[in-house]
């Protein structure tokens, strides 16, 4: 499997678009955060070892380049010298060190295409994986913001009209039964008066109406 395989199938957008379709969205978003880390991971590897190509025909390419530049002027001192061999084997040697030069430099600019390709798309990775991370604390307000909502809206529909009109009914009807047990036990307790606590009573009230009267008939007109 490509490691940017999920950089090309799976784009930000199409991500959204299942998080917001989870069941629990944060979970599938940290899920995303890990699955990316691990491939970025991966696609450091593989760009390291890539740019490591890249510099490796460079050099090559460089020596070889170094190569003709001397053989050529080795060749000319030879010349001078009037010594053709060592003239020939000196041009024979520039001749393929060139050939090596025009090879390397091909190798070099591929890889270093190569390279460059996998940059960009390192890059572009390290931007979605940033971005994902910034958008999963936007997405846990709105996630527990919504959950909250559930919640409540839970609560509300079982606490509806009807339940509190019967709750509030059996309390009336409870405050009924009540207040009837004690009126009930007030005149068991009346009826259980003894006969000597009747007629102290009796004689309470007579006193209380004599000193009235007598009260009344300082007031009487003359």
């Amino acid at each position: 499997m490509s490691i940017f395989k999920r950089l090309r199938d799976l784009t930000l957008s199409n991500v959204y678009s299942l998080i917001e379709k989870a069941e629990d969205p944060v979970k599938l978003t940290d899920q995303y955060i890990r699955d990316m880390q691990e491939d970025l991971s991966d696609a450091e590897k593989a760009v390291a070892a890539q740019i490591a190509i890249e510099k490796k025909f460079k050099q090559l390419f460089e020596e070889q380049t170094q190569l003709v530049e001397k053989r050529g002027e080795q060749a000319h001192l030879a010349a001078q010298a009037q010594n053709i061999d060592l003239a020939r084997r000196a041009l024979e040697e520039k001749k393929a060190a060139e050939q090596k030069v025009n090879e390397y430099r091909a190798s070099f600019d591929q890889n270093k295409f190569l390279a460059d390709n996998l940059r960009a798309k390192l890059d572009e990775m390290r931007k979605q994986l940033t971005e994902l991370k910034n958008k999963r604390e936007t997405l846990v307000a709105r996630y527990n913001a919504a959950k909250a909502q559930n919640e409540i809206n839970k609560a509300i529909a079982g606490f509806g009209s009807d339940t509190a009109s019967a709750g509030m009914k059996r309390m009336e009807e409870k405050m009924l039964q009540m207040e009837a047990q004690a009126e009930a036990s007030n005149e068991m307790t009346s009826k259980g008066k003894s006969l000597d606590e009747e007629f102290a009573k009796l004689g309470k009230d007579k006193a209380v109406e004599d000193e009235l009267a007598a009260l009344m008939k300082q007031y009487e007109k003359q």
